[in-house]
C-alpha cells in the first residue's frame, strides 16, 4: 500500500488578511514610537509637525513644549536603549522581509516576526504612557485645566 500525502494547506484568505492588518498595525506603532521622538527636533521644532499626530496623537498635542520635551528626556532616561533598538528593529523587519519572500512561504514565521516587532513596539508604548500619565498627575488643577482645554481644542481641530 502506498502512502499518500497531500501537501500543506495554502493559508486562508481571513489569514492573509489578518496578517496585513497586525503588520499595518505594528507599522504604525513603529510611527508612534519615531513620531515621539523626532516630534520636537530640528529648525520646525516649534511648530505643529505632522509626526506629532503619530505620537499619542491630540494628547500629544495638548502638552506644551515645555512638557514635551521633558517627556522625551525621561523617556530616554528610562529608555537608554533606544538607539540600539533601533538595531533590533532592523534585524526585526530583515526577518519579517525573509518571511514575507520565503518559499516555501511560512506563515508561523511570518508570525514569529511580527510578534517581536509588536512586543517590542508595545514595550517602548507602555513607557510613554506611563510617563505621560505620570506627567499629568504631577500637575497642579490650574496646569490640569490649561492641558483640558488645550486637548480639548486639539480634538475639536480632528476631522
Amino acid at each position: 500500500m502506498t502512502e499518500t500525502t497531500s501537501p500543506p494547506a495554502k493559508p486562508g484568505r481571513g489569514l492573509k488578511i489578518a496578517l496585513a492588518l497586525s503588520l499595518a498595525l505594528n507599522l504604525a506603532i513603529a510611527g508612534l514610537v519615531a513620531g515621539a521622538w523626532l516630534s520636537d527636533h530640528g529648525p520646525r521644532s516649534d511648530r505643529r509637525s505632522p509626526s506629532r499626530d503619530l505620537a499619542f496623537g491630540p494628547v500629544t498635542d495638548a502638552l506644551s513644549p515645555e512638557d514635551r520635551r521633558a517627556l522625551r528626556r525621561e523617556f530616554l532616561a528610562r529608555a537608554p536603549e533606544f538607539r540600539a533598538a533601533r538595531q533590533e528593529a532592523r534585524a526585526e523587519f530583515a526577518t519579517l522581509l525573509a518571511a514575507l519572500r520565503a518559499e516555501p512561504f511560512d506563515p508561523a514565521a511570518l508570525s514569529a516576526a511580527l510578534a517581536a516587532i509588536q512586543t517590542r513596539n508595545s514595550d517602548r508604548l507602555e513607557i510613554g504612557r506611563t510617563l505621560i500619565e505620570t506627567r499629568l498627575l504631577s500637575m497642579d488643577a490650574a496646569d490640569r485645566r490649561a492641558f483640558a482645554d488645550r486637548l480639548d481644542a486639539a480634538l475639536r481641530r480632528r476631522p
